[in-house]
């Protein structure tokens, strides 16, 4: 049947390491230099300017930290379903500052009750530029009724302990717009060590808090996707061991009788996707001693594509012990994904084998034909008419027989096996494979044979294998 559907582009990926290892470096040398010139900028409690100065430097080696740590995030790219380690660091918190925004300035003076604000304070506050000056007790006014103790506190703390503003709240524009401001300040202390004055920057980190928000919650949502991708992965491997158990060995038919069937099996995942698809292998033997074989694919990949498969393989062992042929067992399987309720494609082959004939007798469903091997050579058989399994409503599906010998080993399996080649050719390389199976004597040998052959080569598809030996 046709290959699966894939996605028309590749996943996104991070940018080249080395390109943004010297992005790191460059940032952080910038860092060290802004450092030293904090270090050197005047903190004379009478120059005005050296406090700017200082403050503009604390700003700008928050924000260096920030690119450091968005660098290193770029370079890892986002947290992984299976790295516990690298989820765990970027759930961390973005650092207090990231980008520059708006920066304002004010200082209150407490001996004269002065208050000094710059043009961008205005702005950030959205005041009229030739009203004065909010004093320390009016400033609450513009703060959300939520967040007022919270800056009570930190004033007080500043004016009465000394210790530096820094801290967010929100503020009431007078245009009904409600923006978020970090404050930073420290007191201005006298000779005597009396509070003379309290100065701050403050900012408008409303555009950045909402970036990081967005960050955030895009971050927890790609946690969750990762968390229920991998349950499902989970879920889809368990239902697939419980309904494909490994098969090795002989398969007596009939009770008692001296017939028999040497049967191995195998399933070879997909290198491009950690989802489970819907192939399936199944060997049966039946109530009138005869012995059911069949491998089969349902489109897409994940728990809901197993359980249908699981869904359909019960139905096919339960119709098939019914005494259905194969040809109306592949019409019934058609008319059971036409009604489900979401709809899928398949392909399918199904086989009766008596063993008292060494009749086996066949039909299929849009799948690759099984391949005979007798004598050191193969074959593949001639396929009856029949579609895909849910591509139209009533469909009919056609039975062929082939005749058996004992020694003889017929090879069942799904598109994909045979990795980048079409069915031509994939068929072709596995009948190549005729001398080597002629030297094994069993099924599982010529398994062996298969899979170290193509299991190890890159493949789109999962795919399964059924080698059963008269």
């Amino acid at each position: 049947m046709p290959s699966h559907v894939f996605a028309d582009h590749a996943a996104a990926q991070p940018p080249e390491r080395g390109t943004v290892d010297a992005l790191i470096s460059q940032t952080r040398r910038l860092r060290g230099e802004v450092d030293a010139v904090r270090r050197d900028t005047a903190t004379d409690v009478g120059d005005p300017a050296g406090r700017w100065q200082r403050a503009l430097c604390d700003l700008a080696v928050h924000q260096l930290n920030d690119l450091d740590t968005h660098f290193a995030q770029l370079r890892d790219g986002p947290p992984g379903a299976d790295d516990e380690t690298a989820t765990a660091s970027t759930a961390a918190e973005p650092h207090e500052d990231s980008l520059l925004s708006r920066v304002g300035s004010a200082e209150w003076n407490l001996l004269t009750d002065e208050a000094s604000w710059s043009g961008e304070l205005y702005q950030i506050l959205g005041r009229d530029p030739a009203a004065p000056p909010l004093s320390l007790d009016e400033l609450p006014s513009l703060v959300h009724t939520d967040d007022q103790p919270q800056l009570t506190t930190m004033v007080t703390d500043c004016l009465i302990d000394g210790k530096p503003i820094d801290g967010e709240f929100r503020i009431m524009r007078p245009d009904g717009r409600v923006r978020q401001v970090h404050m930073m300040g420290e007191p201005v202390l006298a000779s005597d060590g009396s509070t003379v004055s309290m100065w701050a920057v403050l900012r408008d980190v409303s555009e950045l808090r909402r970036s990081q928000r967005v960050v955030r919650e895009t971050r927890d949502s790609l946690q969750r996707h990762h968390d229920i991708a991998r349950t499902e992965h989970r879920l889809a491997v368990e239902l697939q061991e419980a309904v494909l158990p490994p098969w090795g060995g002989a398969l007596r038919l009939p009770h008692g009788g001296p017939g028999q069937l040497d049967l191995a099996a195998h399933y070879l995942p997909s290198s491009t996707s950690s989802l489970i698809g819907g192939d399936w292998y199944d060997a049966m033997q039946l109530p009138d001693g005869q012995a059911l074989l069949s491998v089969g694919d349902l489109t897409g990949h994940g728990v809901t594509v197993t359980s249908g498969m699981a869904m359909l393989l019960g139905a096919l062992r339960g119709m098939a012990v019914a005494g259905s042929p194969p040809g109306q067992l592949m019409g019934w399987l058609n008319q059971l994904l036409d009604a489900t309720a979401q709809p899928a494609l398949g392909s399918a082959v199904c086989c009766r084998y008596e063993p008292a004939t060494h009749l086996l007798t066949w039909s299929q469903a849009g799948h690759p034909a099984p391949l005979l091997f007798r004598d050191g050579t193969g074959r593949a058989l001639t396929p009856p008419q029949g579609v895909l399994l849910g591509a139209t409503s009533g469909a009919t599906y056609e039975q062929a027989d082939e005749q058996l010998r004992p020694g003889d080993l017929l090879l069942l399996h799904t598109d994909g096996l045979v990795p980048r080649s079409d069915r031509e050719t994939a068929t072709d390389l596995l009948l190549s494979l005729a001398p080597r199976f002629t030297e094994e004597r069993t099924a599982q040998d010529c398994v062996r044979i298969v899979v170290e052959e193509y299991g190890e080569a890159p493949r789109e598809d999962d795919a399964c294998l059924l080698i059963a030996r008269i």
